[in-house]
Protein backbone atom coordinates (compact mmCIF):
# COMPACT_ATOMS: atom_id res chain seq x y z
CA UNK A 1 0.00 0.00 0.00
CA UNK A 2 2.63 2.69 0.62
CA UNK A 3 4.05 2.08 -2.45
CA UNK A 4 1.17 2.96 -3.66
CA UNK A 5 1.78 6.52 -2.62
CA UNK A 6 5.37 6.76 -3.89
CA UNK A 7 7.78 5.11 -0.85
CA UNK A 8 10.43 3.23 -2.28
CA UNK A 9 11.76 -0.28 0.08
CA UNK A 10 15.57 -0.19 -0.15
CA UNK A 11 17.23 -2.62 1.51
CA UNK A 12 21.29 -3.72 0.50
CA UNK A 13 21.54 -7.02 1.55
CA UNK A 14 25.01 -7.32 4.16
CA UNK A 15 27.30 -8.54 1.60
CA UNK A 16 25.57 -5.87 -1.04
CA UNK A 17 27.08 -3.33 1.39
CA UNK A 18 30.53 -5.07 1.86
CA UNK A 19 30.95 -4.98 -1.72
CA UNK A 20 30.25 -1.48 -2.12
CA UNK A 21 32.58 -0.77 0.67
CA UNK A 22 34.93 -3.02 -1.02
CA UNK A 23 34.92 -1.22 -4.26
CA UNK A 24 35.02 1.82 -2.88
CA UNK A 25 38.54 0.82 -1.11
CA UNK A 26 39.84 -0.79 -4.53
CA UNK A 27 38.87 2.62 -5.51
CA UNK A 28 40.59 4.37 -3.19
CA UNK A 29 43.76 2.04 -3.17
CA UNK A 30 43.82 2.86 -6.84
CA UNK A 31 44.13 6.55 -6.29
CA UNK A 32 45.94 7.10 -3.20
CA UNK A 33 48.57 4.08 -4.23
CA UNK A 34 47.29 2.35 -0.50
CA UNK A 35 45.13 0.69 1.37
CA UNK A 36 46.11 1.96 4.82
CA UNK A 37 42.09 4.13 4.60
CA UNK A 38 42.24 6.60 7.97
CA UNK A 39 39.37 6.25 10.55
CA UNK A 40 37.58 8.90 9.67
CA UNK A 41 37.66 8.64 5.76
CA UNK A 42 34.34 8.85 3.83
CA UNK A 43 34.33 7.23 0.30
CA UNK A 44 31.49 8.73 -1.86
CA UNK A 45 29.32 9.54 1.45
CA UNK A 46 30.20 5.75 2.86
CA UNK A 47 32.72 5.81 6.27
CA UNK A 48 34.89 3.92 4.56
CA UNK A 49 37.67 4.42 7.52
CA UNK A 50 35.52 2.99 10.19
CA UNK A 51 34.63 -0.37 7.90
CA UNK A 52 37.88 -1.21 7.13
CA UNK A 53 38.27 -0.69 10.76
CA UNK A 54 35.55 -3.13 11.43
CA UNK A 55 37.20 -5.35 9.36
CA UNK A 56 40.60 -5.07 11.07
CA UNK A 57 38.63 -6.12 14.19
CA UNK A 58 36.80 -9.09 13.07
CA UNK A 59 40.01 -10.31 11.69
CA UNK A 60 41.59 -10.03 15.06
CA UNK A 61 38.64 -11.67 16.69
CA UNK A 62 38.46 -14.59 14.01
CA UNK A 63 35.24 -13.67 12.72
CA UNK A 64 36.04 -13.08 9.24
CA UNK A 65 35.96 -15.86 6.60
CA UNK A 66 39.03 -16.42 4.77
CA UNK A 67 37.77 -16.08 0.89
CA UNK A 68 37.25 -11.78 2.55
CA UNK A 69 40.39 -11.85 4.73
CA UNK A 70 42.44 -13.01 1.24
CA UNK A 71 40.02 -10.35 -0.95
CA UNK A 72 41.64 -7.76 1.45
CA UNK A 73 44.62 -8.99 1.20
CA UNK A 74 44.77 -8.99 -2.49
CA UNK A 75 43.83 -5.02 -2.54
CA UNK A 76 46.75 -4.49 0.15
CA UNK A 77 44.98 -4.51 3.69
CA UNK A 78 47.53 -4.61 6.74
CA UNK A 79 45.83 -6.32 9.39
CA UNK A 80 48.20 -4.80 12.20
CA UNK A 81 48.87 -1.48 11.35
CA UNK A 82 51.08 -0.72 14.58
CA UNK A 83 53.46 -3.34 13.70
CA UNK A 84 54.01 -1.91 9.93
CA UNK A 85 54.30 1.35 11.08
CA UNK A 86 57.34 0.14 13.36
CA UNK A 87 58.58 -2.10 10.93
CA UNK A 88 58.85 0.95 8.14
CA UNK A 89 60.23 3.43 11.05
CA UNK A 90 62.82 0.53 12.19
CA UNK A 91 64.21 0.10 8.30
CA UNK A 92 64.16 3.85 8.07
CA UNK A 93 66.34 4.00 11.68
CA UNK A 94 68.66 1.07 9.77
CA UNK A 95 69.46 3.52 6.64
CA UNK A 96 70.33 6.52 8.83
CA UNK A 97 72.52 4.21 10.93
CA UNK A 98 74.36 2.72 8.14
CA UNK A 99 74.87 6.17 6.51
CA UNK A 100 75.90 8.22 9.82
CA UNK A 101 77.77 5.47 11.60
CA UNK A 102 75.40 6.24 14.67
CA UNK A 103 71.61 5.58 15.62
CA UNK A 104 71.63 8.71 17.73
CA UNK A 105 68.71 10.64 15.54
CA UNK A 106 68.25 14.03 16.60
CA UNK A 107 64.40 14.72 17.58
CA UNK A 108 63.48 17.02 15.16
CA UNK A 109 65.24 14.87 12.04
CA UNK A 110 63.04 13.82 9.51
CA UNK A 111 64.02 10.61 7.06
CA UNK A 112 62.32 10.10 3.96
CA UNK A 113 59.03 12.28 5.31
CA UNK A 114 58.83 10.58 8.24
CA UNK A 115 59.75 12.27 11.92
CA UNK A 116 61.89 9.54 12.88
CA UNK A 117 63.99 11.73 15.85
CA UNK A 118 60.08 11.98 17.82
CA UNK A 119 59.70 7.81 17.06
CA UNK A 120 63.22 7.16 18.74
CA UNK A 121 62.30 9.33 21.55
CA UNK A 122 59.24 7.19 21.53
CA UNK A 123 60.75 3.74 21.78
CA UNK A 124 62.99 4.95 24.50
CA UNK A 125 60.06 6.46 27.02
CA UNK A 126 58.33 2.97 26.21
CA UNK A 127 61.43 1.27 26.99
CA UNK A 128 61.64 3.30 30.54
CA UNK A 129 58.37 2.41 30.99
CA UNK A 130 58.70 -1.14 30.64
CA UNK A 131 56.14 -1.01 27.44
CA UNK A 132 58.55 -1.58 24.49
CA UNK A 133 57.97 -4.89 22.95
CA UNK A 134 61.14 -7.04 24.06
CA UNK A 135 61.62 -8.29 20.68
CA UNK A 136 61.65 -4.26 19.32
CA UNK A 137 63.80 -3.78 21.97
CA UNK A 138 66.57 -6.34 20.68
CA UNK A 139 66.29 -5.04 17.46
CA UNK A 140 67.04 -1.45 18.53
CA UNK A 141 69.74 -2.66 20.58
CA UNK A 142 71.30 -4.54 17.51
CA UNK A 143 71.77 -1.18 15.84
CA UNK A 144 73.10 0.68 18.53
CA UNK A 145 70.19 2.45 19.90
CA UNK A 146 71.99 4.36 23.10
CA UNK A 147 69.00 4.11 25.64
Amino acid sequence: RLENVGVVWEFLSVSNQWENHYNLLVKFRLRERHSNVPQNHIEDGLKLGRWLSGQRIRKKRGKINSSIEKRLEDVGVVWDVYSEQWKKNYRLLVEFQKREGHSNVPQRHKEDGKTLGEWLKKQRKEKKKGKLDSSCEKRLDEIGVVW
